[in-house]
């Protein structure tokens, strides 16, 4: 990592998240051809589930884009999200950063199929696309709290299907319920059929829209915070290391015992922890 950072900065990290069955792989396919049209460099991310049995997974989101397979201007990398949570693998910031290191123009980074409150992908995507689907939801599950707030733009897939007029309208009345400031950007909705490839071009063209927004000032607002957070977490792992390799585990067990006779409190427990570990 050390060797890497003075060649990183330059890529357009794009993060694809939704639900499972919204057509992830398949977007992300599309775009990739999109992009290599216009004669950029693409690195993709596809971070697939891992078995909470056997740790093991399937690893399978490249099959869907294995017509890219030969392209040297295409990389694809599946990882595994090793139980964490939020949509992505704990080590996708760090593969982000080898890509980005590597020459790629874009990123493309493809989370688990998550639900309304995983949304770590905005954390570590400079535009961040949320995936839906016509009859996944009515306009209430539109507009609850969670995945749809992260969305720098919405993408309708397989808007072929009944009911899909619906939710584009849905979900333009859910964006234009929030408050923003002036001169803030407002998500975008486009519709697409990325089997088809329609709406594709409307979707990279919506992408380039944001990144444009952002400036330079922006996005380097942006990467600011998502290197903050991950420092943190680096600290945070850290830290949780020391407490499993140190002597801290006996410490934290009775300390634990503790709390549960009600001898002490956690946050206390939590303090003390933290000082004897140094």
């Amino acid at each position: 990592m050390a060797a890497l950072a003075p060649h990183t900065g330059r890529a357009h990290v794009v993060g694809l998240t939704g639900a499972p069955g919204v057509g992830k792989s398949t977007t992300t396919s599309a775009l990739i051809a999109s992009y290599r049209a216009l004669g950029r460099r693409v690195g993709v991310l596809a971070v697939d589930p891992s078995s909470p049995f056997s740790g093991g997974a399937l690893l399978g989101d490249r099959i869907r884009m294995s017509e890219h397979a030969a392209d040297p201007g295409v990389y694809i990398r599946s990882m595994a999200s090793r139980g964490h949570l939020g949509g992505l693998s704990w080590a996708a910031p760090q593969a982000v950063r080898v890509l980005d290191a590597a020459g790629c123009d874009v990123v493309l980074l493809e989370t688990v199929g998550v639900g309304q409150s995983e949304v770590e992908v905005a954390g570590t995507a400079d535009t961040t696309v949320v995936l839906v689907a016509p009859g996944m939801g009515d306009g209430i599950q539109a507009a609850k709290a969670g995945i749809l707030e992260v969305a720098d733009v919405l993408a309708v897939n397989k808007a072929d299907r009944d009911g899909a007029e619906r939710t584009v309208r849905d979900l333009r009345h859910m964006v234009s319920l929030a408050e923003r400031p002036a001169g803030e950007w407002r998500p975008q909705v486009v519709r697409t059929v990325a089997t088809a490839g329609t709406g594709i071009d409307d979707l990279v063209a919506a992408v380039d829209e944001h990144r444009a927004h952002l400036g330079d000032d922006g996005l380097r607002a942006r990467r600011t915070r998502r290197a903050a957070r991950e420092v943190e977490g680096l600290a945070l792992e850290s830290l949780r290391a020391r407490v499993e390799h140190s002597g801290g585990g006996e410490t934290l067990h009775a300390l634990a015992a503790d709390v549960v006779d009600g001898r002490t409190d956690p946050y206390a427990a939590a303090d003390r922890l933290v000082a004897e570990l140094g």
